[in-house]
């Protein structure tokens, strides 16, 4: 998605250990302009497969997932990376290696939000290794529910994760796919 990309060559930073920042326009400072024109891509792929679902991450996929689900009107679910108090009944959960925090959580969501006739979009910000995906793959599948699509806003192309979901037949669309980055340099897939 060119408008995606110009934004990150524009507005991102490359910090050290592939970390790459787009908090100044997508997940803490904003652009619901862009936003807007993410969402309306992704639901623009995914509009045949009957999503009623759309599953995300706590925190920065949020508002992306909030965005898509409403072009679905269909109910945002999130899962979290730890309990809280508010928190009860059945769970499912699934362990989850954050590659931005450098630590392991296991990601939970309560039983009672997702049911075996689901059709489910994973939606997320970012794809690294594929380790918060495929702990919602682990969740949806965990209660015989379909996962019908998986949208991310930027796909670090060169860390293999979206390459692997590919192979293993999940429909991913990355808006944005990055090849290389480093010393500021970034290079988008073709």
């Amino acid at each position: 998605m060119k408008v995606l990309e110009d934004q990150i060559l524009k507005r991102g930073k490359v910090l050290p250990g592939n970390i790459l920042k787009v908090g100044s326009f997508l997940n803490q400072n904003i652009d619901t302009k862009l936003l807007s024109e993410m969402a309306d891509e992704i639901y623009n792929h995914y509009i045949d497969k009957k999503i009623t679902k759309v599953l995300t991450v706590e925190s920065s996929g949020i508002a992306l997932a909030v965005m898509v689900a409403s072009k679905f009107s269909v109910d945002m679910v999130f899962a979290k990376k730890t309990q809280t108090a508010n928190v009860d009944g059945e769970l499912l959960s699934a362990p989850c290696y954050s590659f931005t925090h450098k630590k392991q959580n296991t990601l939970i969501v309560p039983k009672d939000y997702l049911d075996s006739n689901d059709s489910v979009l994973i939606v997320d910000d970012f794809l690294a290794n594929g380790e918060a995906v495929n702990a919602l793959i682990k969740i949806v599948k965990s209660i015989d529910a379909k996962v019908s699509g998986i949208a991310i806003s930027i796909e670090k192309g060169f860390q293999g994760g979206g390459d692997k979901l590919r192979s293993e037949g999940y429909d991913l669309l990355s808006l944005a796919v990055i090849d290389e980055m480093n010393e500021g340099k970034i290079v988008f897939r073709k």
